[in-house]
């Protein structure tokens, strides 16, 4: 008995292309599912559905009676099926291909599981009125989503060979060094927003408890050294010879950096504008697919099939 998947994978057969579009689908889609669920926030519209998974205790959908907010909330909870729809075509584009990666297989149910988990998990988060843990637990969840997403995307276009060092062990480990201190820093922005002005609905929703604008000078040191470790490793990486498009994820990550720097310091100067930090949130989402491509452009994955053994002198004079 051949189960669905096995059935079109017999059938079908995705050029290297195709695959690589589908992985592409879910990593843009993962970007977007961030940014709108920050502008459900930002518009004061969390509690616009009164309910999960209902919008409300009677109607599946939103009503006439919730209005915009009810009409935002709806909508991002509509861009879950769309996201679901190109994680599906990755599952099916990564096992259609040939020969088999199983692999990229996994890294595609990956995708699925934590789309459900973080559905749920967005539930919860509507259960407990907007509490702010279970709101910096949603959007954690969403950029460990987002991280998978772009790792599929990359070994799309990679074997399935052991990974070999493209620069030296040091290099390797102060890449590691960017990865876990931008992973402290998106953390410490959910404290910024978790006790600041944007709560996500009008009504009374409670705050960390800590004032916001010195988890905001917390949140500035720790993208000060994201910063002072991404120009040493852009440094590091000229004087080590390493590969070009090595040197490129370097420079990306620099000008991602840069960027969100500058809207970081005019939004807090502004009075935090709802325009400039969800500009913010597209930038810690760009971010951190530009801190995974530098981290992974280090190491390289050759084909893993046996190379042809070379013919033999009379064969080659035949």
């Amino acid at each position: 008995m051949q189960t669905p998947l096995a059935f079109i994978a017999q059938r079908w057969t995705p050029s290297p292309r195709i695959v690589r579009r589908a992985a592409l689908s879910a990593v843009v889609m993962s970007v977007i599912i961030i940014v709108t669920g920050g502008a459900v926030r930002l518009t004061g519209s969390g509690l616009g559905c009164d309910t999960w998974p209902k919008c409300t205790d009677d109607s599946l959908i939103v009503t006439a009676e919730q209005g915009f907010h009810g009409a935002v909330e709806f909508g991002n909870r509509m861009l879950t099926y769309v996201l679901s729809a190109a994680v599906g075509w990755t599952i099916f584009a990564t096992r259609s291909a040939k020969p088999r990666r199983r692999n990229l297989s996994r890294l595609a149910w990956a995708q699925f599981w934590m789309v459900m988990s973080n559905a749920v998990i967005g539930g919860i988060t509507v259960w407990m009125g907007l509490n702010p843990w279970t709101v910096a637990g949603h959007f954690m969840a969403a950029n460990a989503l987002l991280t998978v997403t772009t790792i599929t995307w990359i070994r799309v276009g990679e074997g399935d060979g052991a990974p070999k060092p493209r620069v030296p062990r040091p290099v390797r480990k102060l890449s590691w060094a960017i990865v876990v201190v931008s992973a402290v820093l998106i953390a410490l922005g959910t404290t910024v927003t978790g006790a600041g002005k944007h709560a996500g609905d009008s009504s009374d929703v409670p705050r960390m408890p800590w004032d916001w604008t010195n988890a905001a000078h917390i949140h500035a040191i720790a993208a000060w050294l994201v910063c002072a470790l991404g120009i040493a490793m852009w440094l590091i990486l000229r004087v080590v010879d390493a590969p070009d498009d090595t040197r490129a994820r370097a420079r990306d990550l620099l000008v991602v950096l840069a960027a969100q720097g500058v809207i970081g310091y005019v939004q807090y100067f502004t009075g935090v504008p709802e325009i400039l930090v969800g500009a913010h949130m597209l930038g810690s989402s760009l971010m951190w697919v530009a801190v995974v491509r530098l981290a992974m452009s280090l190491r390289e994955r050759p084909s893993a099939e046996p190379e042809l053994p070379a013919k033999a002198p009379e064969m080659a004079a035949l």
